[in-house]
């Protein structure tokens, strides 16, 4: 028997509105917004299946402070679809949907707990209140800058304690920092489990002692959040540890493709490769539909095709007028050309010009580590600016990173310097 097993959520954004897809494709945009509340009724179907003691949700239940009605009606009634199960809930408050946001003032049903502006402490079993204990609070408004961890004291006298919060844990999440701490500061609580929101990418920063984890969202909204999304189903042993199992909850799925254009000979070929790349994406959504942003890279003579006024545009219509029609569809968000025109480089840089001279030199820095040290100090400024430094922490690029820079800064320079020449 556990001590608890319950569902950790955030981020469920619902009614987010898509408004780019939107402009070129309002079905696909229109299967999108359903896809976060049916992100979200797969997360109430499954508390309802494995027959969880409770949900937890950790902030950002709505995309906006002023969240739709809509949004408002189907959130409260998975709340009341757990109720009826016997199944407690416990949300918390971000900073997409703080306490000042515009509410309906509808009614939840006895089993929920909305968390207000300071930190509660709720029993998870109401008959047995120092068991299991879930501690949290939520955001007054959208700006919250300070570290709450403080707020929440220390472990009290049950079993097994939950922190319910949305916040940043360090400054590595590529997020707004909101609420910002450190893992320091959530170990000295004592509390067992801390069931954060904020950061969309799952992370498990530590699996016991305590564990602490972001579920990540449970729909994926944009390129940069590709891959399965969902939640995690936790169950505490008798002794307190802590097992973790991620349930994906996504209807729809992103994905980045790219598409190197060497060995493509003419366009029927490139269409051909790219229905296959698509069809093989598609096939790998695990039966959701899928949305990708799809890269062109490489050099090869379909290059000169690709730099042709409105071919990109054509090219994009074609997959989706092809795909998106199809159960489950696919769809093609954006088509990048970054392509180069064709040539034998080994020959063009033999030459005693400026473009020569380019080429070897990218040679000589690939292969020599000083140079590539050379490089990297050279770079200094930019990771240490005060600005950029925040976001660019912890990136210093490796060597191999390095290599890779300067491949591609030699493709952009022969681009601009060759033009269409082979």
């Amino acid at each position: 028997m556990s001590l608890i097993r319950f569902v950790h959520a955030a981020d469920l954004h619902l009614d987010s509105p898509f408004q780019g897809i939107a402009a070129s494709d309002p079905t696909v945009a229109a299967r999108l917004r359903s896809a976060t509340f049916d992100a979200y009724e797969r997360i109430i179907d499954l508390c309802i299946e494995q027959r969880v003691d409770a949900l937890l949700v950790a902030g950002d239940v709505f995309d906006g402070r002023d969240r739709s009605l809509q949004a408002q009606l189907k959130f409260v009634a998975g709340l009341q679809r757990l109720d009826e199960a016997g199944v407690r809930s416990f949300i918390c408050h971000g900073n997409h949907d703080p306490l000042d946001g515009w509410d309906a003032n509808l009614t939840f049903p006895p089993s929920a707990l909305s968390f207000g502006p300071e930190v509660e402490r709720a029993p998870v079993f109401p008959d047995d209140p120092d068991r299991v204990a879930v501690y949290g609070m939520s955001y007054p408004t959208s700006v919250v800058k300070e570290n709450l961890v403080p707020r929440f004291g220390t472990k009290g006298a049950e079993l097994f304690a939950i922190g319910l919060v949305h916040a940043n844990v360090g400054t590595d999440t590529g997020h707004e920092v909101y609420a910002p701490c450190t893992l320091g500061d959530l170990e000295g609580t004592g509390f067992d489990y801390w069931a954060l929101g904020h950061v969309h990418t799952r992370q498990v920063l530590r699996g016991n002692g305590p564990a602490v984890v972001y579920p990540g969202n449970p729909q994926g909204r944009h390129p940069n959040e590709d891959g399965p999304r969902g939640a995690y189903l936790v169950e505490v042993s008798d002794a307190g540890d802590v097992d973790l199992e991620f349930h994906p909850t996504d209807l729809v799925r992103w994905q980045g493709l790219e598409l190197r254009i060497d060995d493509i000979d003419d366009t029927q070929d490139l269409l051909d490769r790219l229905d296959q790349a698509i069809g093989a994406a598609r096939e790998a959504a695990d039966g959701r539909d899928l949305v990708a942003r799809l890269t062109l890279s490489g050099r090869g003579p379909v290059h000169g095709d690709l730099v042709r006024p409105g071919f990109i545009d054509s090219l994009q219509t074609d997959l989706n007028q092809s795909w998106s029609s199809r159960r489950p569809f696919a769809y093609c968000e954006r088509v990048t050309d970054s392509t180069f025109p064709a040539l034998d480089r080994n020959e063009r840089k033999q030459a005693e010009d400026f473009i020569g001279d380019l080429m070897r030199l990218v040679d000589d820095y690939s292969v020599d580590p000083a140079n590539l040290d050379d490089l990297r100090t050279a770079l200094d400024p930019l990771f240490t600016n005060a600005r950029a430094s925040r976001y660019l922490q912890d990136s210093a690029p490796t060597d191999e990173e390095l290599t890779a820079l300067l491949s591609a800064a030699e493709g952009a320079c022969l681009d601009l310097l060759l033009g269409d020449e082979s």
